[in-house]
């Protein structure tokens, strides 16, 4: 529980409305109370937290200055959007975030009128507000429109793209780079605070403008006159801040600014917020700000589960069976010692994809290319040009921002490239723009890729292997988040036949062909299965693409009815390959595909959310008994 007397200012904000009116003291107080609020809830639940805490002046100073939601503020990935959520009405539901039925972790227009745009993966935030503010014009609504961008996003290109399309089109949007790298010196903050200040101010802007257009009116004297006066203004500009590469793209540049001082934030958005645009603001943030912990975190607490709230440290869970990254990042380190010529290739993950390992180990092969999967691909088919064997490890919802590259750069030149897809499948509480739902459909597609799925952590080191030292041309691994089996490894490698698919369990009723996590959801349906009076035969396929077609032909011989079970779309994934190859060969089996349905997700557990889907043993006995009804159920069996 909270203890609601603790605060003189939160509980009475229900709404950007509600701060208005407050001084610059109310202000600071109200931050420091969204930071206490955020560690007394989120110490209790889990989420992302350092890069909340680092936006909170921003997000309070954005709210007082600007009259949202009419006024669009447009956040980049989500993770600094947690104060954004707590002043714009969910401050009460904050304690369910990232829980089923609750909060988002990231921004949801459906969520929220103050959710200007949707925003999970990142470098999006320049792109959409720029198109906002075209719309405005077009339909004349004379919105202002401010993208928040930062904890990373300005490495991708997108990014840049964008800002190269404002200078262009000139059209009246304010960028805010929340830069929490902490690479400015301290020292230089005061002279740019106070430079920025004097360019923001409106009687210098207004002496500027005279300047100019007095100048505009004295023919070729003037315009030499111009260009001295701007000469002198980007030399000051290039001795003191950072902004020339900013300018250079077509936008105004002030900073850069303390991004932890609300009054001057406050200052500097009422001068300039009725200024043409584009304009871009710099604020040099700290990410974890105001809680010690955070503050002395490698990664700033970027994201936790439960904690400790005094010393900031995870509440240890009972041990559990190793995860699949730490086994795919144990097994790069095997795979290294045995060829110096394998790298690994992250794009801003190296924890989450377990790449820290390797890292520690032989950094020599190890490529950490920032939030920016598109380069990390293509920089991997370049490494494959000359002999390199390059391990790109991406999560499968963000493998998807590098699909042209995938194809185009990799594919198409038949270069040996491994893809190490972490998060395949649904990943839990970050929802929907992080669920893994769509790559085996859109891998299975590109001709020369060999798409293979570990039904256990063995498996999948096997494959590292398999693909390593057998394969070719692009390979890719696909493997779901969190714990593996429990299964005991070997210490050695042994290399899969291409293609081959395995027979677990034999039965003559019903064949049930499965891949990845899912197969040993099948063998748990199978055996409730065998107590409804159903003996199903299970198969791991592991290979998507290629089909064990042998097996395949053995099946349709065999069985009348077939269940393909993957945690995947059910449109385009390893069923419809299936349902393909039986169309193709004009079989006429029974065919049921189980699999993820043809609609977007919400965020849970992902216990709650395969039992909601109904692809947990549970549910995938009850399709199958459903279909094989008629071959002698036993009704009283209950589960």
């Amino acid at each position: 529980m909270i203890d609601k007397t603790k605060y003189k200012y939160l509980f009475n904000v229900d709404s950007p409305g509600d701060i208005k009116e407050f001084s610059v003291v109310d202000l600071k107080g109200l931050c420091s109370e969204i930071r206490q609020y955020m560690v007394d809830v989120i110490s209790q639940v889990g989420g992302h937290f350092g890069g909340g805490l680092g936006s909170v002046e921003l997000t309070v100073a954005l709210h007082k200055v600007f009259n949202t939601p009419s006024d669009l503020i447009v956040w980049d990935t989500g993770h600094q959007a947690y104060p954004h959520k707590i002043i714009t009405g969910r401050r009460d539901q904050l304690h369910t975030i990232r829980r089923l039925n609750g909060l988002s972790g990231f921004l949801k227009r459906t969520e929220s009128e103050y959710d200007a745009f949707g925003a999970g993966h990142a470098s999006t935030s320049i792109s959409a507000a720029l198109g906002m503010a075209t719309g405005s014009d077009i339909l004349q609504t004379n919105k202002k429109v401010i993208a928040v961008i930062g904890d990373g996003a300005m490495t991708g290109g997108m990014a840049y793209e964008a800002m190269n399309n404002c200078g262009i089109l000139k059209k009246n949007i304010i960028v805010v780079l929340n830069d929490n790298n902490m690479s400015i010196a301290p020292n230089v903050w005061q002279i740019s605070n106070y430079f920025t200040e004097m360019i923001s101010h409106p009687e210098y802007n207004r002496l500027k403008g005279a300047i100019w257009d007095l100048t505009g009116k004295l023919d070729d004297f003037g315009d030499r006159l111009r260009k001295v006066a701007a000469r002198f203004e980007s030399g000051i500009k290039s001795v003191i801040t950072p902004g020339m590469l900013f300018e250079a793209l077509g936008f105004r540049y002030f900073g850069p600014v303390n991004g932890h001082n609300v009054g001057q934030l406050v200052k500097l958005f009422t001068h300039i917020k009725d200024y043409p645009g584009p304009l871009l603001v710099h604020a040099i943030t700290e990410k974890g700000k105001g809680y010690k912990p955070a503050e002395g975190h490698v990664q700033r607490l970027h994201a936790s589960t439960p904690f400790d709230k005094i010393t900031g440290k995870a509440i240890k869970k009972s041990e559990g069976k190793p995860s699949y990254t730490s086994i795919f990042g144990n097994a790069m380190v095997d795979l290294v010692k045995e060829n110096s010529n394998i790298v690994g290739i992250t794009a801003a993950m190296p924890d989450g994809t377990g790449l820290d390992i390797l890292q520690q180990e032989f950094p020599q092969n190890y490529f950490d290319v920032g939030i920016a999967e598109e380069h990390a691909v293509t920089f991997a088919a370049g490494l494959a040009t000359q002999g390199v064997i390059p391990v790109a490890a991406i999560y499968s919802s963000f493998l998807q921002r590098a699909y042209d590259q995938v194809i185009h750069d990799v594919a198409l030149q038949k270069l040996k490239v491994i893809f190490a897809i972490d998060r395949a499948g649904l990943v839990g509480a970050d929802g929907p723009t992080h669920h893994g739902t769509f790559d085996l459909s859109y891998l299975r597609m590109i001709p020369g890729m060999i798409v293979m799925a570990p039904k256990d952590e063995q498996e999948l080191r096997d494959m590292m292997y398999t693909a390593v030292n057998k394969i070719e041309g692009p390979s890719a691994i696909r493997y779901p988040r969190g714990e593996g089996t429990g299964i005991q490894l070997r210490t050695n490698f042994e290399a899969i036949e291409i293609g081959k698919a395995e027979v677990l369990l034999h039965g003559e009723d019903v064949a049930i062909l499965a891949v990845g996590n899912m197969v040993q959801y099948s063998i748990e349906a199978a055996d409730l299965l065998k107590n409804a009076g159903i003996n199903a035969e299970v198969i791991n396929m592991r290979f998507i693409k290629p089909l064990d077609t042998k097996l395949l032909d053995n099946i349709a011989n065999r069985f009348d009815k077939i269940v393909t079970v993957e945690e995947n779309s059910i449109v385009g994934g390893f069923g419809s390959a299936v349902l393909e190859y039986f169309s193709d060969h004009n079989y006429k089996n029974d065919i049921v595909r189980i699999g993820l349905p043809d609609h977007f997700i919400d965020h849970g557990t992902q216990k709650e959310l395969h039992r909601m889907i109904e692809i947990d043993p549970e549910g995938i006995f009850h399709k199958i008994k459903i279909f094989c009804k008629g071959k002698g159920i036993k009704e009283e069996v209950a589960v």
